[in-house]
């Protein structure tokens, strides 16, 4: 049934190519400044099928996600999810990973060119006797993500009225006689839904959402929303030479959950304040290539990680040494000047704890 929705995807005007590291997903539909301002003032839609999708179940699964990834599981109850990290033991990064719970299994929603490596990852540390089962669900299901102010609104009209209030929290209803999985948040900061179903829904539900108004974007489209919406990605911002922290994924860390792979060294860095460089936006006067360095006053004090030319300039994501990134910065990369700009996907600071509950 993948076919049929290419077949409809094509008709629209997609064109695929190449995507992070290997994957073959859409590059565009050919309406890129279209789609942007959809974004900002309607609802658009963006094929994510060709992330993977990991399926965690049996009796010891939330325990297994809560010991291999930065966020508690053990607090979550099915319709609820979080978003995650998968380190090494010396907290580097592997993966950020949107997790959905279910009443029999977590969903794993994972970056297009990890989702081998975390399947190989995950089997190294089930041991004998624990009672969890990893499948790759990839094939059998689709997901694309809402964006847009209006995601909401559009959703209702297809009838889902009681959707998730909190972040990541999902619930499953019927489309047109079509069982979805509904999640809240878009994978970005914009504003919308996540969508996951199985394949052979998935080109009804596509045509569903083009038909009430969404529009269509790709890859081009993700990526410039992706940098300066500041989302760290696999083999640019998320390497191993990167822990979390420095990525500004404080967000998904549990920092009172106890012992985890690699929980010493993340507790190490919180405590003497040891991050010493972090995620920043810079808004640059030209393109110049990923691995740049980027001076501060002609010193060396960090690299650029991303780039992509949008409609307002150039911007790039880089790591910047903690004792000079602060808003407002003067920058400059080979021929380019530049500033650091905040970026609303990335945390510098430690979330400040809620008030206890009386």
């Amino acid at each position: 049934m993948m076919e049929t929705l290419r077949n409809y995807q094509s008709q629209q005007g997609a064109t695929w190519g190449e995507v992070d590291g290997g994957s073959q997903g859409i590059v565009s539909f050919g309406a890129d400044e279209q789609a942007l301002s959809a974004v900002q003032s309607s609802v658009a839609v963006c094929d994510r099928t060709h992330w993977g999708r990991l399926q965690v179940s049996d009796a010891d699964r939330l325990a297994f996600l809560h010991n291999q990834t930065t966020n508690n599981f053990k607090i979550l109850q099915p319709g609820q999810g979080c978003e995650t990290v998968f380190v090494t033991s010396t907290a580097r990064t592997l993966d950020l990973v949107s997790a959905y719970v279910t009443e029999e299994s977590v969903i794993l929603l994972v970056s297009p060119n990890r989702r081998q490596q975390l399947l190989s990852w995950c089997d190294r540390y089930i041991f004998f006797g624990d009672k969890v089962k990893i499948a790759d669900i990839t094939a059998q299901t689709v997901a694309f993500s809402l964006l847009g102010p209006t995601s909401e609104a559009l959703l209702q009209t297809l009838g889902v009225s009681a959707l998730p209030a909190s972040a990541h929290d999902h619930l499953s209803a019927t489309i047109n006689g079509h069982s979805i999985r509904i999640a809240l948040g878009s994978g970005l900061t914009s504003p919308g839904f996540t969508l996951i179903t199985d394949i052979n829904s998935g080109a009804a539900l596509w045509q569903t959402l083009i038909e009430q108004g969404a529009c269509p974007f790709g890859e081009t489209v993700w990526e410039c929303l992706r940098i300066t919406q500041g989302r760290p990605k696999p083999d640019a911002e998320l390497t191993e030479d990167i822990n979390p922290l420095e990525a500004g994924l404080w967000q998904t860390i549990a920092f009172d959950k106890g012992c985890y792979i690699g929980q010493e060294t993340i507790a190490r860095l919180q405590t003497y304040q040891g991050v010493k460089q972090q995620l920043w936006g810079i808004q640059l006067s030209q393109s110049v290539p990923p691995g740049t360095p980027i001076k501060v006053a002609d010193k060396k004090m960090g690299m650029l990680t991303s780039l992509v030319d949008t409609p307002e300039g150039a911007r790039g994501l880089g790591y910047i040494k903690t004792k000079v990134g602060e808003p407002g910065t003067p920058v400059t990369l080979g021929v380019a000047t530049g500033t650091l700009v905040a970026v609303p996907f990335v945390t510098h600071l430690l979330p400040t704890p809620e008030p206890a509950s009386e």
